[in-house]
């Protein structure tokens, strides 16, 4: 079905400033909407009161009002704008909580303004607690024990009757904000409490908790016919009780046999439909690793933080179909922008890892407290993509920005085994070292699956690095090819191999250039490589085959981003990155990118000429460098993170544009 005529002025309501649990995922979904509508030649209205997003640039809308989200303001704009549209889907829950409300004021209806995508009852079925409870009875799809509680009174009875431990799940709320896990009455009297004084109706969902389930989640899509496809399937490293913002997410799945996969992909899929959402669609669940039991925890009909995450792991622009998808167009209709030659109706397929691992705000906030739970901690994520899940592991720590190269934390080393154990315990941002440091101590990873319920087949990559840690310490000196090559491939830092060897970085660099160890880049396709890619996105590799061909004889030039959102470097920087990457191909350059970020603007595939995803290190750096031969990088525009790297670049030829390294030490 070609664009509906009938739209012609559509209002975007944004997220509001960035909070934890609401990052920048959502400037990035809604500048691709703003981009689809402009493109549609739809005069496009934007409300948004954040100032540091892409979202709120003149390109990317006809009228900005840069306003609060409250329900008065939006009221006071539809009446003056009057659009004959809105779309909510893409503001994250503030936009989709807004269009909610001002639908069930009958406000909508009496403008004649309708919603675009998921209509307002689709969306209720998902987010009201008790009505989605009851759309899975009608198609058999299996929920956790629970009831709704308005009171703490009713909570209590509830979790009397399905027994403790119990979570609670307040409706409408953001990053499971006021949520949290009771043991006893007497913690549940105060997370009850909590929770109803979060939710914006008053009501909580009190759940049997199912503590060491895997979390499994799908990124679906539908459109207006029902054509509905599996974007990517997302496996969390932590077990059922870490918000899923909070874990260490991996893409695609790993651990499932195809019948266990199958099954919950046939879920999501009829879950989609049975609710009739038109666009992107997260649903998450929890698997009992000993059986083929699974339960549905929730579904956001909307895209949502991990839209973001699955669409720079598949190169599949979630955001970008669902605002098509809301225009009137169907899935078949709509090309791949990524092939060229595929629609929006051919499942992603991917030939790598991904992975995903949350910025925590501890270093900032050193007497928090560390322990994670239903309720979202992180500020923001780094995402990494290799051949391996320990290649992917080990880029991802680099990319964080913690000052860490490898599994090893330094106050570790100090502590007792008996310490190491119980720490194992405690479900903090730390127990991805503490189970590095438990492996070196000789514990095996089934003991420390039974503590952490962690899967085996993680832990035995956990098992793979550690051994080639022991295996580097053993060289005392020269590494032999071989072993240096097996350690480039799980993406070993050469300064990392060079403090376990006993070496120089730069020896490191040498010995494995004359071994013939060198960096191919490899291309993120959406199909594994069935049909060309016509957008050149890149992640680096050790196993041969370089497919980050030349693209012109044009100057090019290297624009480093942020990294990850975290406290004192948020998405201005991104917004900053992007601005200079349009400036630049304007003049005539070839633009390149580096971040690592999967919730930005920046690391979308389209807006560079090239688009590296890789840790930003002097290392990883180098190794772009010497694959493109920039002629000039511009630092200036991404945070501390690049201007970290001014003096390393010049080192290695690179003219700093802007203000040179010395001057960035001067200030």
């Amino acid at each position: 079905m070609p664009l509906d005529k009938s739209i012609q002025k559509v209002l975007v309501i944004g997220s509001g400033p960035i909070v934890i649990g609401q990052a920048a995922e959502f400037d990035y979904a809604g500048a691709q909407a703003c981009r689809v509508l402009k493109d549609a030649g739809i005069n496009v209205v934007l409300c948004n009161s954040n100032p540091a997003t892409i979202m709120t640039d003149q390109a990317m809308a006809d009228e900005i009002y840069l306003e609060p989200l409250t329900v008065e303001t939006v009221k006071r704009i539809i009446k003056k704008e009057r659009p004959d549209s809105i779309l909510a889907g893409l503001g994250g829950q503030t936009g989709l909580t807004l269009a909610m409300q001002l639908d069930k004021e009958g406000f909508l209806q009496a403008q004649g303004v309708r919603l675009l995508g998921t209509d307002a009852a689709a969306i209720s079925r998902a987010e009201d607690r008790e009505l989605f409870k009851e759309a899975m009875a009608e198609i058999g799809q299996p929920v956790i024990a629970s009831d709704i509680a308005e009171t703490v009174d009713q909570a209590l009875a509830v979790a009397e009757r399905i027994g403790y431990p119990v979570i609670v799940r307040p409706a409408f709320t953001l990053g499971g904000a006021g949520g949290g896990a009771a043991k006893d009455p007497e913690e549940l009297k105060i997370i009850a409490g909590t929770g109803l004084d979060a939710s914006p109706i008053t009501q909580i969902l009190v759940e049997k908790a199912i503590f060491g389930w895997k979390e499994i989640e799908f990124e679906t899509m539908r459109d207006s016919v029902g054509n509905v496809i599996a974007v990517c399937s997302m496996e969390n490293l932590d077990p059922v009780g870490v918000h899923t913002g909070d874990s260490i997410v991996v893409a695609p799945t790993q651990t499932l046999a195809n019948k266990e996969y199958q099954m919950l992909r046939t879920a999501a899929l009829d879950i989609i439909t049975a609710l009739e959402i038109e666009g992107g669609c997260n649903v998450q669940f929890a698997l009992n690793p000993d059986s083929y039991e699974y339960a549905v925890i929730e579904v956001n009909p909307r895209v949502s933080r991990s839209s973001a995450l699955a669409s720079k792991a598949t190169g599949y622009p979630i955001a970008k179909v669902a605002a098509k998808i809301a225009l009137g167009y169907h899935l078949d209709e709509i090309p791949n922008a990524v092939t060229g030659k595929t629609t929006a109706c051919f499942e992603p397929t991917l030939d790598y890892c991904v992975l995903k691992i949350p910025r925590l705000p501890f270093d900032k906030f050193t007497t928090a407290s560390r322990t994670l739970g239903t309720q979202m901690k992180a500020t923001g994520e780094v995402m990494a993509i290799a051949n391996s899940f320990e290649g992917a592991l080990m880029k991802a720590i680099r990319s964080l920005e913690l000052n860490v190269r490898a599994l090893k934390l330094d106050k570790l080393e100090g502590l007792y085994t008996d310490e190491i154990e119980d720490l194992l315990v405690q479900v903090t941002d730390e127990r991805l070292f503490v189970v590095a440091e438990a492996l070196r101590r000789g514990f095996s990873p089934q003991k420390i699956n039974h503590i952490t319920k962690m899967d085996i087949w993680f832990l035995e990559g956990f098992q793979r690095i550690i051994d080639m840690e022991n295996e580097l310490e053993r060289c005392k000196g020269v590494p032999s090819a071989d072993t240096l090559k097996r350690a480039k491939e799980m993406c070993f830092a050469d300064s990392y191999i060079g403090t376990l060897c006993g070496m120089k970085q730069a020896e490191v660099k040498a010995l494995r250039e004359k071994y013939g160890i060198v960096p191919s880049f490899k291309m993120v396709d959406t199909c594994a490589a069935e049909f060309d890619a016509e957008t050149p996105y890149y992640y680096s590799s050790y196993d041969g085959e370089n497919e980050a061909v030349e693209t012109s004889d044009r100057k090019k030039v290297l624009v480093l981003g942020s990294g990850p959102i975290r406290i004192g470097q948020g998405i201005e920087f991104d917004y900053c990155s992007v601005h200079s990457v349009w400036a630049f191909k304007r003049m005539g350059f070839e633009t390149i990118i580096i971040n690592n970020n999967p919730e930005t603007v920046s690391t979308d595939f389209d807006v560079a000429d090239k688009l590296y995803f890789e840790p930003l290190t002097a290392e990883d750096v180098q190794n772009i460098v010497e694959q493109e031969k920039p002629w000039g990088a511009v630092v200036q525009f991404g945070g501390q993170t690049a201007i970290k790297l001014a003096k390393a670049l010049t080192e290695m030829g690179v003219q700093i544009l802007g203000t040179s390294a010395d001057g960035v030490d001067a200030a």
